[in-house]
């Protein structure tokens, strides 16, 4: 009889202590995900330490672009500056230039061109003037005129007529006659000797800028370049004839003053 009271009592403090250890074990149950994403989902959460900038979801406005033609098409205040410095320089030399320009003769640009040369740099103009008149001549051994000449015959033609000096007939007596300088000292109406047959056989008229006008056999009275592999390979030097007491002719004058 005791024994089944006290089993009696041990079954009843059995259910007792399980009912009240049944809310404290489903407190501290921890929920599942599912159940933390539905009650996330329900509930509107704020971040601690955020401030809020009207102007900081707009983002920074960037400049279009721009190619580079249409960059250029107006361009800056600088470039623009230095285009209309550019133009007010070249006016000015324009200008400059303009004088000169007006003064050039016809002769003056047809020796700058066949010199490859600029027009203002020819300052014997009473030479050029001379020579003109003999240009274009065809070549004829033992010629003295405008029907035919030859090298030496040429020079003698011009030094009478532009400077008013009487050279010998030949090469070899012209380069005999004349004062030997270097070829780095050439002036204007100095004369160049070369060796075309033997010896002295071939002689003209340094006009500067390393060319000469002479009576080639090939192309008459005509003007070359001392740099020429031909006259370079055969070049023997260069002389001069004083000119002090030279006295200066206009051209057209009359054939007899040419010794003709």
């Amino acid at each position: 009889m005791v024994k089944q009271i006290t089993y009696s009592a041990l079954f009843a403090l059995t259910l007792a202590s399980c009912s009240t250890l049944q809310p404290a074990a489903t407190a501290s149950r921890k929920p599942s995900v599912s159940e933390e994403k539905s009650s996330s989902a329900g509930q509107v959460r704020f971040l601690d330490d955020i401030s809020m900038d009207a102007n900081a979801s707009k983002p920074e406005a960037k400049p279009a672009y721009e190619s580079p033609s249409r960059r250029t098409s107006g361009g800056t205040a600088s470039t623009r500056d230095h285009r209309d410095n550019r133009s007010a320089s070249s006016s000015r030399l324009l200008n400059e230039k303009a004088p000169v320009v007006e003064k050039t003769t016809a002769v003056q640009l047809k020796y700058a061109i066949l010199m490859n040369t600029e027009v203002e740099t020819l300052k014997d103009m009473h030479l050029l003037e001379y020579v003109d008149e003999w240009y274009g001549t065809r070549y004829r051994m033992g010629g003295n005129d405008k029907s035919g000449i030859d090298c030496s015959a040429f020079t003698k033609a011009i030094y009478l007529s532009a400077f008013g000096v009487t050279l010998p007939r030949t090469a070899r007596e012209q380069y005999r006659a004349a004062r030997i300088v270097s070829s780095t000292e050439l002036k204007e109406g100095d004369l160049v000797f070369f060796n075309t047959r033997g010896g002295v056989s071939h002689v003209g008229i340094y006009l500067g800028y390393n060319k000469f006008i002479h009576a080639s056999t090939s192309q008459g009275v005509t003007v070359s370049d001392m740099f020429d592999p031909y006259y370079l390979k055969r070049f023997l030097g260069s002389g001069r004839i004083e000119r002090s007491e030279a006295k200066a002719k206009t051209p057209g004058d009359e054939e007899a003053q040419r010794g003709f």
